[in-house]
């Protein structure tokens, strides 16, 4: 094995890749493609200034550690939601594209057989794959969901680079399997609740009488609500999606409707 050498990490997923078709993947792998070479390409990172792993429904980038990651960074903010526009109008709402994104720096070695090592890369490809990213990314308008390593963000982010505002990034810890992860989230955070730990939602519904507890203690009707619980998904990191399973609570109807 090589000594482990010091890269920018960017790695980039797709969205529910296992739930389509072999034309649709492969169409889907394409416009992955496109986009992470147009944005590469934007920000002066040219193909000899980067490695790349394919991993079926994602790539992975180790970046020249020369590269600005501020200027890096800024373009992903700005490129990735054009072209992630631009594909997505032509596209059939089956082939529409959508994206994780995890930016990190770190220490990284490549093995006889051309793999990547690297406990910061093993970081990041946690991040790429924890819940709170793909809840944030479920709740985006854009397609698109990014967060950046503690590095990144206390060597570029909080200094408030051009193109780069401290306060759109909030902290987050979301689980893994190795326990509480760090890194910035950018954009809104997903309220919290039970599905960043892990565990099944529950309705909470006061006994007998179809209303919630108001913040002042008093009764207020419940509204129609929508529970998403989602499957594992085939990732950098492992696992199969076997499709999600969407249930509507709805309003206990009133004793005149009846």
């Amino acid at each position: 094995m090589n000594s482990p050498v010091n890269r920018t990490i960017l790695l980039l997923d797709i969205e529910r890749y296992s739930d389509r078709d072999d034309v649709e993947q492969a169409f889907l792998r394409r416009m992955l493609y496109d986009i992470a070479d147009q944005t590469l390409d934007a920000a002066g990172i040219g193909s000899d200034r980067r490695l790349r792993a394919d991993r079926g429904d994602s790539v992975m980038e180790l970046i020249d550690a020369n590269a600005p990651v501020s200027v890096l960074l800024r373009t992903l903010l700005t490129e990735v939601p054009v072209q992630l526009r631009k594909t997505n109008r032509m596209a059939s709402s089956s082939a529409q594209i959508r994206l994780r994104a995890v930016l990190a720096t770190g220490y990284v070695a490549i093995d006889a057989h051309e793999g990547w090592v690297g406990s910061d890369l093993n970081h990041a490809c946690r991040l790429l794959d924890a819940k709170l990213l793909r809840v944030a990314l479920r709740e985006r308008p854009d397609d698109f969901a990014l967060c950046v390593c503690d590095s990144v963000h206390q060597g570029i982010v909080r200094h408030g680079h051009p193109g780069i505002r401290p306060e759109d990034f909030s902290h987050i810890a979301p689980e893994s399997k190795n326990g509480r992860l760090s890194a910035w989230l950018y954009g809104p955070v997903p309220s919290t609740g039970p599905e960043h730990s892990g565990a099944e939602p529950k309705p909470t519904v006061a006994p007998g009488n179809g209303t919630t507890p108001a913040a002042d203690g008093s009764a207020e009707p419940r509204f129609p609500a929508s529970t998403q619980i989602m499957g594992d998904q085939y990732g950098i990191a492992g696992g199969t999606n076997h499709g999600d399973l969407n249930i509507s609570v709805g309003r206990r109807p009133r004793k005149d409707q009846r």
